[in-house]
């Protein structure tokens, strides 16, 4: 780590690796909460779509590599598009089993104060999902982290995935070490980023963590 740090590679591989799990997430994360979204209120788009997407999930990460390459070719975008599958699944799952799951009598209480259905949305839907998008959208992060190891074998010459291939073919046991350690204290520091991010969203919540 310090030979690394010293010579200037870690930061190079480190912000690579951000980047591109940066933005596989918000290609993930906007694409599920929107797909979420639309097949927990559509109950025929549910049951369409729903099917082959819960196929798709089983389906591992490096399947996805042979044809991301013959698709987008060994740049950046079959990169950012594996890790944005990996965030997809974990994101739609939990936002549309947080909308599927809301009390139906919290809606008819909105109904009975005759609240308008952007006011249902806003008073009633959004803070009973949002506890749940939270989680879910920590979970895809952290997918994100575990994708972005495949998507860095498509070609990449830089990036912690890099480094973890780049110590096993030369027999560097301490490069592969380091490069675990990075990849956890960036994906700890991450995943605080957005703990920080969301906790305004959530912070009504009255939960028993909060009494302990």
């Amino acid at each position: 780590l310090w030979d690394l740090a010293r010579s200037g590679d870690l930061w190079m591989h480190v912000s690579a690796t951000l980047v591109r799990v940066g933005l596989g997430f918000a290609l993930g994360a906007v694409a599920g909460i929107v797909v979420g979204a639309l097949t927990a209120t559509l109950p025929t788009l549910r049951r369409l779509v729903d099917p082959s997407l819960q196929a798709l999930r089983a389906v591992p990460s490096l399947a996805w590599v042979p044809l991301f390459i013959l698709w987008f070719g060994i740049l950046e975008t079959p990169k950012v598009t594996l890790i944005a599958v990996g965030v997809f699944f974990p994101v739609y799952i939990g936002v549309a089993g947080a909308i599927a799951s809301v009390d139906r009598k919290l809606v008819e209480v909105g109904r009975i104060f005759r609240l308008s259905r952007a006011a249902q949305v806003r008073r009633i839907l959004l803070p009973a999902v949002l506890p749940a998008t939270v989680t879910a959208l920590r979970t895809g992060l952290g997918l994100g982290f575990l994708f972005v190891v495949a998507a860095e074998l498509m070609g990449a010459s830089e990036g912690l995935g890099y480094l973890l291939i780049d110590g096993q073919q030369f027999s560097k046991p301490e490069q592969i070490l380091a490069a675990i350690i990075a990849f956890a204290v960036a994906g700890k520091l991450a995943d605080a980023l957005l703990v920080a991010l969301t906790n305004p969203l959530v912070r009504w919540q009255d939960t028993a963590r909060d009494a302990l």
